[in-house]
C-alpha cells in the first residue's frame, strides 16, 4: 500500500519592504471593510498579525530578480506603505511573508478573500467584553478599533444580555434586531420571561419585545420626571432603562409608585413653604381638573413699581424705542447693538412679570393651588376665595365694612323688610297708656301690594326703554356676564339672565394643558386685572370702557358659557347643533387648534374598524392595507404615525361645512416611498446588521 504522500508548505521569510510590489493578480478592485487609513493604524498598534503571499518576481528568461510581488494581501501591503511615507515605518524593514512558485496568483488572492468567515457578531461583543474586564475603558477600546465609543457601549450592552438569549442569537433563532430590542431591560428574568411568551405567539417583531419589556414604565420625559428629577429618583433606589439603540428621549423609569412618592413628597414641601405666606388653604396635585377655579373669586394683586423702579423702566424702554428707530432700516444688527437689546428685553420683561402682591387681609381667607405644568415645572395659581370664605357684608350705612357679594350677605346684616318694619311698627304703638299719633307720611312704608303692583309698571316700562337702547342693552347684559363669571353672583343685576361656565363632567387627558385652555386663562387674566376689584364698581367701569373694549369682554363672557359636551345622561339634540352652527360661524377647525389623533386621545379607544376607516380617509386604502392584519395595540401605535400631520380629525370635531383632510393617494408603483414602512413592516428574512454594530 503506497504512502500518503505529505502536504509541504511554503516557507516563510523575512523580505525588507522596498523589495515588494503589489501584483496586478490582485482580485480585490473594490474597496470595502475597514479603511486603509485604519489598517495602518491597527498594524502600528499590534504589529502585522497576518503575513503577506508573495511570489518571487522573474526576468525575461525566468531567473528571479530579487523583488517580489504580492497577489494577496495587497490592503496590508497599502497600509505598510502608507507607514512607510508617513516615516513610522523603515523602507528596508523586513515583512514576514510565505513564498509561493507553484500554482496560478489570481487563484491564491481569490482563495485568501472567500476562504476566510467573517467573525460572528456574538463573538465580537464577548471579545469586547473580555477587554472591559481585562481592564480596558470603553474610550480605549473605542481608539483601538477605530469605533466610537457609543458603538462600544452597545456592544457591551448586548454581550450583557441572558445567556439563554445569546445561545438563541448564536444559533440562529433570534435575530439582532430582537436581541437589540431585549437589551433594553437589563433583568435576565424578565428577558427570558418575554422570550418564551413571544415564542409562543407570532408576533415575534422588536417593537413587541420592547413593549412587553417597558410596559408600565414611565419615560423621561413625562411631567413628574421633568418636576423631580431622574437623579432624585436614582437615588432613592429607582431604576431607569436605557435604550441604547434607539431614541429613548434619557430612559424609563421602572417603578411608577416610588416616582408617584417622591413627587407627592416635593409637592407637599412645596405647599408647606407657600402655605407659610398666610394662606388659609392650599391644595396640592400633580395636575387639577379643567375648571377646578370656576366658582372661586380670584383675589386683586398689585405690585407697583416704586419711583425709582418707574424711572429706571422709562428709561429702558426709551433706549430700546431710540434702537429701535435708529437700527431700523437695517438689514442687520451689529453684534454689540443686537446684545443690548436682549439685555433690555430680559430686564423690562422681569419688570412687566413682578410676582402679585396681595393684601394680607385677603390672603388669610383665600387659597392656593399648586401643580406641575406640562413641563414638569412648579405651577401655583395663588389667591382664590371659596364662597363659604366671603367676607359678610355690612350694613350700607356702616362705613366700616366692605362691600361683597350680596349673595353672601347673612340675614341678620340685610335690610329690613317693609314687613318687618311695619310689624316694629304696630308692637311699639299698642300701649293702651299711649295716645295713637298721627302716621309719619315720609316713614311709613307702602304696602308690600302697592310696591309689587308699582315695580311691575316700571319693569314693563324698563323693558320697553331697554329693547330701544341697544347700547344700553349690551352694557346691562355685560354687566350680568361680569357679575357672575368674575364675582361669582348676580345679586346687583336686574336682569335674570344665568351666565354660569360649564363645568366637564368627564376631563380628557391633558385638557388643562391644551392651547386652548392657556389662551382662554390667559383672557381670562387680562380681564381680571382690567375689572375693579369689588362688583359694587363694575357698572361704572363697564361705562368707563370704550366701545371695542366693551365687545371684546362681552365675547370673553360669552364663550365661557358655551356647553357643547355630549353627555349620555343629557340629551340635548338641539343644543349640539346649536354648537356646530357656531363652529362654522366661527371658523373652528380642532386640527389647527391642536387636537391630533394618538393612541392616548383617540386610537387606542376605538375599535379596529374605527382605526382603519380614520387611516383610509387620510392616507388612502394602501395605507389601510398595510396595518390591516396587526393586533390592536400595534395598530394604534402605527395608525398614530400614520395619521401624523395629516389634519385628519373624528367626526364629532369636524366643523359642518369646512373642508376636511383629503387622502393622500399613493403613486402607481412608489406606494413604499410615499409611505415609509417601519421595520415590523418590512420583510426581514435576513436582517442586515444595524451600521452602529457592524462598524
Amino acid at each position: 500500500m503506497a504512502a500518503t504522500q505529505k502536504i509541504v508548505l511554503n516557507p516563510s521569510r523575512d523580505i525588507p519592504f522596498n523589495k515588494l510590489v503589489l501584483s496586478q493578480a490582485n482580485v480585490r478592485r473594490v474597496k470595502a471593510g475597514v479603511s486603509i487609513e485604519a489598517l495602518a493604524e491597527s498594524i502600528a498598534r499590534r504589529s502585522l498579525l497576518q503575513s503577506l503571499s508573495v511570489r518571487p518576481v522573474l526576468d525575461a528568461d525566468g531567473n528571479e530578480t530579487g523583488m517580489f510581488e504580492v497577489p494577496a494581501g495587497g490592503r496590508r501591503f497599502r497600509a505598510l506603505e502608507l507607514l512607510v511615507r508617513q516615516k513610522r515605518l523603515a523602507r528596508t524593514a523586513p515583512i514576514p511573508c510565505i513564498v509561493k512558485t507553484d500554482g496560478l496568483a489570481e487563484e491564491d488572492s481569490l482563495a485568501e478573500n472567500t476562504d476566510r468567515e467573517a467573525l460572528h457578531p456574538l463573538d465580537q461583543f464577548r471579545a469586547f467584553q473580555t477587554l472591559r474586564a481585562k481592564g480596558q475603558g470603553e474610550e480605549e477600546i473605542a481608539a483601538a478599533f477605530g469605533v466610537t465609543a457609543a458603538v462600544v457601549r452597545q456592544r457591551l450592552k448586548l454581550a450583557a444580555a441572558s445567556p439563554g438569549l445569546l445561545d438563541a442569537y448564536a444559533e440562529g433563532a433570534m435575530t439582532l434586531d430582537q436581541l437589540m430590542a431585549f437589551c433594553v431591560s437589563d433583568d435576565h428574568a424578565r428577558q427570558e420571561q418575554v422570550w418564551a411568551t413571544v415564542q409562543r405567539g407570532w408576533n415575534k417583531e422588536p417593537h413587541t419585545i420592547r413593549r412587553m419589556l417597558t410596559e408600565g414604565a414611565v419615560r423621561a420625559t413625562d411631567r413628574r420626571v421633568c418636576f423631580v428629577g431622574t437623579e432624585a429618583y436614582e437615588a432613592a433606589g429607582g431604576i431607569v432603562m436605557r435604550d441604547l439603540f434607539q431614541e429613548d428621549e434619557g430612559g424609563l423609569l421602572q417603578d411608577p409608585a416610588l416616582l408617584d412618592r417622591l413627587v407627592a413628597e416635593k409637592l407637599a414641601r412645596e405647599a408647606d413653604a407657600i402655605r407659610a405666606e398666610g394662606w388659609k388653604w392650599v391644595e396640592a396635585a400633580p395636575d387639577f381638573p379643567y375648571g377646578h377655579r370656576h366658582g372661586l373669586r380670584p383675589l386683586p394683586s398689585t405690585n407697583p413699581l416704586t419711583e425709582a423702579e418707574q424711572a429706571e423702566f422709562d428709561a429702558l424702554k426709551g433706549e430700546y424705542d431710540a434702537l429701535e428707530e435708529q437700527y431700523g432700516e437695517a438689514d442687520e444688527l451689529p453684534e454689540a447693538v443686537e446684545a443690548r437689546m436682549v439685555e433690555i428685553e430680559a430686564a423690562i420683561e422681569a419688570f412687566q412679570n413682578r410676582p402679585p402682591k396681595f393684601d394680607p387681609a385677603d390672603i388669610v381667607r383665600a387659597g392656593v393651588f399648586v401643580s406641575i405644568d406640562r413641563d414638569g415645572a412648579l405651577r401655583v395659581e395663588r389667591g382664590y376665595v371659596r364662597p363659604e370664605d366671603e367676607p359678610p357684608v355690612a350694613a350700607p350705612d356702616d362705613p366700616d365694612h366692605p362691600a361683597a357679594p350680596a349673595s353672601t350677605m347673612p340675614d341678620a346684616d340685610r335690610d329690613p323688610s317693609p314687613t318687618q318694619a311695619r310689624s316694629t311698627t304696630t308692637t311699639t304703638t299698642a300701649e293702651p297708656s299711649a295716645e295713637k299719633p298721627e302716621e309719619d307720611e315720609g316713614q311709613t312704608p307702602l304696602p308690600e301690594r302697592l310696591m309689587t303692583e308699582l315695580t311691575a309698571h316700571r319693569t314693563l316700562a324698563l323693558r320697553e326703554a331697554l329693547g330701544n337702547d341697544w347700547d344700553t342693552a349690551f352694557l346691562a347684559m355685560l354687566h350680568a356676564f361680569c357679575l357672575r363669571l368674575f364675582y361669582g353672583s348676580a345679586a346687583d343685576t336686574c336682569l335674570e339672565i344665568e351666565a354660569k361656565s360649564a363645568g366637564f363632567a368627564s376631563q380628557a387627558p391633558g385638557l388643562n394643558d391644551t392651547a386652548s385652555a392657556k389662551a382662554i386663562d390667559v383672557r381670562h387674566e387680562a380681564w381680571v386685572k382690567q375689572l375693579p376689584a369689588t362688583s359694587g364698581e363694575l357698572w361704572n367701569a363697564l361705562v368707563r370702557f370704550d366701545t371695542d373694549t366693551r365687545a371684546a369682554l362681552f365675547a370673553h363672557c360669552a364663550a365661557l358659557t358655551i356647553n357643547a359636551l355630549h353627555e349620555p345622561w343629557n340629551r340635548r339634540p338641539g343644543a349640539l347643533a346649536h354648537a356646530d352652527r357656531l363652529a362654522k360661524a366661527v371658523g373652528l377647525d380642532m386640527a389647527a387648534a391642536g387636537w391630533v389623533p394618538t393612541v392616548e386621545t383617540y386610537l387606542g379607544r376605538v375599535p379596529k374598524a374605527h382605526i382603519l376607516e380614520a387611516v383610509r380617509e387620510a392616507k388612502g386604502e394602501h395605507a389601510a392595507q398595510l396595518i390591516d392584519h396587526l393586533k390592536k395595540p400595534e395598530m394604534a401605535q402605527e395608525a398614530e404615525r400614520l395619521l401624523a400631520g395629516t389634519g385628519w380629525l373624528p367626526e364629532p370635531l369636524r366643523t359642518p361645512g369646512l373642508p376636511e383632510a383629503a387622502a393622500v393617494p399613493p403613486a402607481d408603483g412608489d406606494a413604499d416611498a410615499i409611505i415609509a414602512l417601519p421595520a415590523f413592516l418590512v420583510d426581514a428574512e435576513n436582517p442586515a446588521v444595524p451600521q452602529a454594530i457592524a462598524g
